[in-house]
């Protein structure tokens, strides 16, 4: 690669991603200038695009996967991502993230499981570690409130029925969603999750709340009890 490379300040103007992004626009960049310009230069005779590239096919083009590494991922995992790349990449996913949080909270209406898989996914879908939440919704299928109730996995975590529906008795909520994520990106229900769902189900009943939905969230997929006859 040494005897073949061209450092990008070499390059026609218009092959630059910096400059391309100036004079035609961001849009018109590909995923892997979008990372050149973030990884800012190149090493050992790999050019910035080159380093993006190698990045990009080692994860399958998958920007979910991006997202998901960390500094430290991206040192150990990458020859010639040091920390201040390895930063400027993490702080950009993070900031994707952020404005995908910012829409989630305008509290949409939700009609469909799809719906409140595209609700929870920037909540929770990236996370390596499982987080159990409770979407309130009010008689329209408004959400009124979103909760974190338990992180850690919850089958290592004893989940308190009281407190879900304690969350649901003061937002004054119709009906409840229960969610939680799998990091391993299966999104197929464990018994244990089987078995949390009736109990949560069982004592909506006795309180008059239903439960329209458990969501299992991943990164590009999810699963629904309600569509599949499991409640």
């Amino acid at each position: 690669m040494a005897e073949n490379y061209i450092p990008i300040s070499s390059w026609a103007e218009d092959d630059k991603p910096r400059e391309k992004m100036l004079s035609k626009g961001v849009a018109t960049l590909s995923t892997n200038e979008l990372l050149a310009i973030l990884i800012r230069s190149g090493c050992g005779g790999e050019s910035a695009l080159d380093l993006s590239r190698r990045i990009l096919l080692d994860l399958s083009n998958d920007l979910n996967t991006l997202a998901r590494l960390s500094v430290l991922d991206f040192t150990n995992r990458y020859k010639g991502v040091g920390m201040a790349k390895a930063a400027s990449i993490v702080a950009a996913m993070e900031l994707g993230r952020r404005r995908a949080l910012s829409a989630v909270r305008e509290e949409p209406s939700v009609a469909t499981s799809r719906d409140l898989y595209d609700y929870l996914q920037p909540l929770i879908g990236d996370l390596d570690h499982e987080e159990f939440w409770v979407v309130a919704l009010s008689s329209a299928c408004r959400i009124k409130s979103c909760d974190r109730l338990f992180s850690g996995g919850i089958e290592s975590t004893i989940i308190d029925i009281r407190m879900i529906f304690r969350r649901v008795l003061e937002s004054k909520a119709c009906s409840i969603v229960i969610a939680h994520n799998h990091p391993s990106g299966n999104n197929r229900p464990s018994s244990h999750d089987i078995t949390l769902t009736k109990k949560v189900q069982e004592a909506g009943r006795v309180l008059d709340i239903m439960i329209l939905d458990h969501i299992i969230v991943c990164p590009d997929r999810y699963y629904s009890f309600a569509d599949n006859g499991m409640l």
